[in-house]
């Protein structure tokens, strides 16, 4: 991620910082519809000043990676423990329930429509891209690296990419994560666990591309 400004966009800093997310949310700017702009004309939108929010953003990005082990075969551990296995669980339940949730509330006007099938697809996407990671480039990082080991990461790199895109659909089918007035226990389930959700993933790709594969580059 690029050093945080008033001119950062907004889409890419939710995207790519865990917790911001939660911090637009928080001061009303929409990070889905609105994330083409800046975030000083998010801010001025909100009539917010965006001196607070920078300073908020800087905080989570000083803090981000603090939580997860520092040493190389342990932070693989903990990605393997932390996100692969959690993301795995935690689709299992998503998906049928943000499939009752669209049949059983398809005609509110608030209804998370297409939301399933951004699960199913991201479900996919994920699963192939943690295999590579699990079966390929875990394995290499392990035996110390390999001349060659810039070309899967770079492989990896590009899909988090695409994952990014596919949390951005989740922003848009359930805009924004705001629930309807008087929403049932299931709905509010779903959108509980996919604020969790999806401030994981984005916790997973920042700790890798900031953390761990830039480790592998520098020796390659």
């Amino acid at each position: 991620m690029t050093e945080l400004s008033p001119q950062s966009n907004v889409g890419d800093i939710a995207s790519t910082l865990p917790g911001a997310a939660e911090v637009f949310r928080q001061n009303g700017i929409s990070f889905c519809c609105g994330g083409k702009l800046s975030l000083a004309e998010a801010a001025a939108g909100q009539g917010l000043d965006v001196a607070p929010l920078l300073d908020a953003l800087r905080a989570l990005e000083d803090g981000a990676a603090r939580t997860a082990p520092e040493e190389t075969l342990p932070l693989i551990d903990h990605i393997l423990t932390r996100y692969h296995a959690t993301h795995r669980t935690e689709l299992d339940w998503l998906i049928p329930l943000a499939e009752k949730v669209e049949m059983v509330h398809g005609d509110h006007e608030e209804a998370p429509l297409g939301l399933t099938e951004v699960l199913v697809a991201l479900r996919d996407d994920l699963e192939s891209h943690m295999a590579k990671e699990e079966q390929v480039l875990f394995p290499m990082m392990r035996q110390g690296g390999h001349p060659m080991i810039r070309h899967p990461i770079g492989a990896m790199r590009h899909e988090h990419d695409t994952t990014t895109d596919l949390l951005r659909g989740i922003e848009h089918a359930t805009h924004g994560l705001a629930l309807p007035v008087g929403a049932c226990r299931s709905w509010t389930a779903l959108y509980t666990g996919l604020e969790k959700f999806t401030g994981d993933v984005v916790a997973h790709i920042h700790l890798e591309n900031t953390v761990l594969f830039p480790r592998f580059e520098t020796a390659a």
